[in-house]
């Protein structure tokens, strides 16, 4: 998912507060720690909060005090010199050979048309929704998302590919979790899964010099009513931009069609991430919006890229960027879930890559 960044403000210093029970961590402005819903309300409030009736009880993942500024402090999981990296990463070999991921060539818009390039995104793409699915049979109560992500690494490995997000840009780990009020770039840590989580994995494989990108959420336990409408509210949304997607078609149209999606409900998509091309690379042209645009262009045979709203509860998208730079949650603490799939442009068509097989 490509971050439109201006649009994204940092976290605040603010004062501190302490949750009973857990570690220090930052509280925003007029906003309590939200129970899950499988737990009684705070004994100091008798009543229900207007944020409780109308987002649901949950756990609200805020960063740890003392702040910690980046990720230099986590150390990467290591892959093995046979494993081919995507050219962004350092060549244990070659440190000084990984390439630029910005510029007019880097980023350019692709067709991707030759049938043995076609058959290595194919390649990819399954691999990535292979993925996803052996993520979901991890997502249990109790354990963390740092084990999640370490089995997800092994499992990439073991099919001989490189799993992209390691080291692109300084990400610290293999794929992203994340859960509730998070919206995107959740960074795998100690924290167990909680009865009533939901929580996105976001998984993209490099193999065979190709990237395979696909995400979902997935339901942690008995989640309340309003979780599983965000979920289900979310899959609705992608079918629907997918199903604007096809030759001479505007791509435009996606945002369009995720916007009647959400027509009438108490949901909204979040602006400031958009899918992207992808093939050989990473994040490419063509940016692919999911809030209404005119952006002009129309799809052709051999474009592929990502469609990925992320749907927030409530009418306010905002974004707030955690301390690490990469965590970014909703500003008012409700929660979003993403999902994603990768899409070809055929001559007859558009045919969902990452699709289960």
């Amino acid at each position: 998912m490509r971050l439109l960044g201006f649009l994204s403000r940092p976290l605040a210093r603010a004062s501190s507060s302490r949750i009973a029970g857990r570690a220090t961590r930052l509280q925003p402005p007029g906003f309590r720690r939200h129970a899950s819903s499988t737990t009684s309300h705070d004994p100091e409030q008798t009543e229900p909060s207007e944020h409780d009736l109308r987002y649901g009880y949950y756990d609200v993942i805020l960063p740890e005090e003392p702040f910690v500024y980046g990720t230099s402090h986590i150390i990467p999981r290591g892959v093995p010199p046979q494993i081919a990296r995507p050219p962004y990463v350092p060549d244990p070999v070659n440190p000084d050979a990984a390439a630029s991921l910005e510029g007019p060539a880097a980023t350019a818009r692709k067709l991707i048309t030759d049938p043995e390039d076609l058959l290595r995104l194919r390649r990819a793409a399954q691999l990535a929704a292979k993925t996803l699915r052996f993520a979901g049979t991890l997502t249990q109560v109790d354990r963390t998302t740092e084990e999640i992500d370490a089995e997800v690494h092994e499992f990439i490995l073991a099919h001989g590919a490189y799993p992209s997000p390691l080291r692109y840009k300084g990400f610290p780990k293999s794929c992203c979790t994340s859960v509730n009020n998070i919206i995107t770039h959740g960074i795998p840590d100690d924290r167990p899964l909680q009865d009533g989580d939901i929580m996105n994995v976001d998984v993209t494989v490099y193999l065979d010099g190709f990237h395979g990108d696909t995400s979902r959420t997935f339901l942690i336990g008995d989640v309340d009513e309003k979780g599983r409408e965000l979920v289900n509210v979310t899959e609705a949304a992608l079918e629907a931009g997918i199903a604007a997607c096809g030759p001479g078609r505007p791509f435009k149209g996606i945002a369009q069609a995720i916007r009647d999606a959400l027509r009438g409900k108490d949901f909204s998509v979040v602006p400031i991430f958009s899918g992207h091309g992808i093939g050989r690379e990473f994040h490419r042209q063509p940016w692919i919006y999911h809030a209404v645009n005119d952006e002009p262009g129309v799809m052709e045979p051999g474009d592929c890229f990502t469609i990925e709203p992320a749907i927030v509860q409530g009418d306010d998208p905002s974004g707030v960027t955690y301390p690490d730079g990469w965590t970014v949650s909703t500003e008012n603490c409700a929660r979003a879930a993403q999902a994603e799939h990768m899409v070809l442009i055929t001559d007859t068509g558009a045919e969902v890559l990452t699709r289960a097989s």
